[in-house]
């Protein structure tokens, strides 16, 4: 079986908040919050590239859904790669995402692999990095 991730969701504390980052903020496209009809339903979609979605989900809703406890917070488990085109890309983003809320993380920098890229936190703390790989650019 071949894997077809189509769908990544963030758990956020509040729906509204983050679509104001997301799409506002850092311009993502979406239709908005959809699923108000449904207790514990609400969630955001935001169309990416190749037919990926972005999803922002609330989390003790997600918690709900899963059947699990929610649990705190842990920025480390993973990150989201945002790829660009060029070092000033980067530091456009970046300078986006701080003006939109993020906390700068790391400041934008020439990495050990060759290339460039800083760190922030969007305002539920999931870590993003804003990366130039001249080895793996993105498709427009």
């Amino acid at each position: 079986m071949k894997a077809r991730i189509s769908v990544i969701t963030l758990g956020v504390d509040s729906l509204e908040a983050s679509l104001e980052f997301y799409r506002n903020g850092l311009g993502l496209p979406t239709e908005g919050i959809i699923g108000r009809e449904f207790e514990h339903g609400a969630v955001a979609f935001f169309d990416l590239q190749g037919g990926l979605k972005f999803a922002i989900f609330e989390r003790s809703d997600i918690a709900r859904d899963a059947g699990i406890d929610q649990t705190g917070r842990s920025p480390t488990e993973f990150t989201i790669g945002h790829n660009v085109t060029s070092e000033a890309e980067v530091d456009a983003v970046m300078a986006q995402a701080v003006r939109a809320g993020a906390r700068l993380v790391k400041p934008a920098q020439n990495t050990f692999w060759g290339g460039y890229a800083g760190y922030f936190q969007d305002p539920d703390d999931h870590l993003w990095e804003v990366v130039f790989n001249p080895a793996f650019l993105p498709e427009d």
